[in-house]
């Protein structure tokens, strides 16, 4: 056993020091492997351990002393000395969408309400864009503001409303370009470019739209509807992931659950009935 620590540079430690790090490091890798197994960086950082692991072997066979490959043991730790430099840059589209995921922690997180009505509006308004095949990207704001991508669209400021939106989608309108960003109960901007997701995480066989609906998703906690223009389908984008195609008729249901809305009460009186009431 302890040729083996010393064999691997752990001469004068304790073994159980020893194994509480490795297992430690383990975990630590092991997270990091999970966060990247989605992204293009899970391969990259592969190679980066294969070539690690090759290297630490070359310098400790030939054995600790000597100059035994003196200059190449020189030029390997200065390699190893940069790793962390070149890690940075490598992942610094992963580091960002760590750090994100990180404040949409519930405890970090600030409350944003979301009326049952703008869900209401939102499913009567895909309802009607589905069935028509009527292209449609709708970002639903959550804890993390979207400001930085609504700088470069046009400001509204209206209340939600199902014939707002299905007028701004409206083929040929000024404004059924990219996408309309939901702020609460507003409609805060329209035709507001969402950033692409990286080639292979969406499906090759969807568009654009569906690209632009994920990367959203990749920068922020947001929800985005995307309703197909070529199909009519319609699907939820959240966390890097886009669903499978939702029927109409289920989609309110799943979009408030989404959201974390209550199920409404079966004994509520409808609007009309508390109006009428009143």
């Amino acid at each position: 056993m302890d040729a083996f620590f010393s064999f691997f540079g752990f001469r004068g430690y304790s073994p159980l020091e020893v194994i509480v790090e490795l297992t430690i490091i383990w975990v630590a890798v092991y997270l990091v492997f999970r966060f990247l197994r989605r992204t293009s960086g899970a391969g990259v950082i592969r190679g980066f351990a294969v070539m690690l692991l090759l290297v630490v072997l070359a310098l400790r066979l030939p054995g600790e002393t000597g100059e035994v490959f003196g200059r190449l043991r020189f030029i390997a730790d200065k390699l190893i000395g940069l790793v962390a430099i070149l890690l940075v840059v490598v992942f610094q589209p992963e580091l960002r969408q760590a750090l994100i995921s990180l404040g949409r922690a519930k405890f970090l997180q600030r409350s944003v309400p979301i009326r049952r009505k703008v869900v209401k509006s939102v499913s009567d308004a895909v309802d009607f864009l589905s069935k028509s095949q009527f292209g449609a990207i709708i970002v639903i704001e959550r804890s993390l503001g979207l400001d930085n991508l609504m700088r470069a669209g046009v400001s509204l400021d209206a209340q939600v409303d199902a014939r707002m939106l299905q007028a701004i989608f409206w083929p040929n309108s000024p404004l059924h370009d990219l996408a309309v960003v939901i702020r609460a109960d507003r409609v805060a901007a329209a035709n507001v470019q969402l950033p692409l997701a990286p080639a292979g995480v969406v499906p090759t066989r969807l568009g654009s739209r569906h690209r632009a609906a994920v990367g959203a998703t990749l920068e922020s906690d947001c929800l985005v509807v995307v309703v197909s223009e070529e199909t009519g389908n319609i699907r939820l984008a959240s966390g890097g992931e886009l669903s499978a195609p939702i029927p109409r008729d289920k989609f309110e249901a799943e979009l408030a659950h989404r959201l974390s809305l209550p199920p409404e009460d079966p004994q509520a009186p409808a609007p009309e009935t508390a109006e009428h009431a009143a």
